[in-house]
């Protein structure tokens, strides 16, 4: 897991070679004035980003998961969101992972909660158990740029 602002984005870029088109997407995306919803094709199913715009839920609410195909770049347009966070190795409640979804859910509680901010982009490797949108009521708009594995 990774948590730093856009413009320290060059370390993580680093680390896998489809971060750099993805990160520079990102940018040109943050900079348009009225985001749509829903998805955005990059490089077809290898990146694409989906725009996120809602309310948090409690974190009671908030459900742990994982992507195996897919790596996470949750970057904050507006507003915060809290995040909650553990390592795969420490899950002991697996719920079955969709296939189609390129999801597995999880009964486990974070080991710890990331208040992520306007400006800042998290990013969530396979090994990373996350429950993203825990900021209860509160606002927020995000992009969640998917990167295949």
């Amino acid at each position: 897991m990774i948590l730093d602002t856009l413009q320290n984005s060059a370390v993580a870029e680093a680390l896998h070679p489809h971060f750099p088109k993805a990160f520079a997407r990102l940018r040109e995306l943050v900079l348009q004035a009225d985001l749509p919803e829903g998805r955005i094709d990059i490089e077809g199913d290898d990146i694409f980003a989906v725009v996120m715009k809602g309310f948090g839920k409690p974190r009671e609410d908030a459900r742990m998961e994982t992507h195996r195909r897919y790596i996470d770049i949750q970057y904050i347009v507006d507003g915060e969101d809290l995040m909650g966070w553990m390592p795969l190795a420490e899950s002991r409640a697996p719920l079955g992972y969709d296939d189609k979804k390129d999801v597995e859910f999880y009964k486990d509680r974070p080991a710890c909660w990331l208040n992520v901010r306007q400006g800042q982009f998290v990013v969530f490797f396979p090994a990373d158990v996350h429950a993203p949108t825990a900021n209860e009521g509160q606002p927020f708009t995000k992009i969640v740029v998917k990167v295949a594995v």
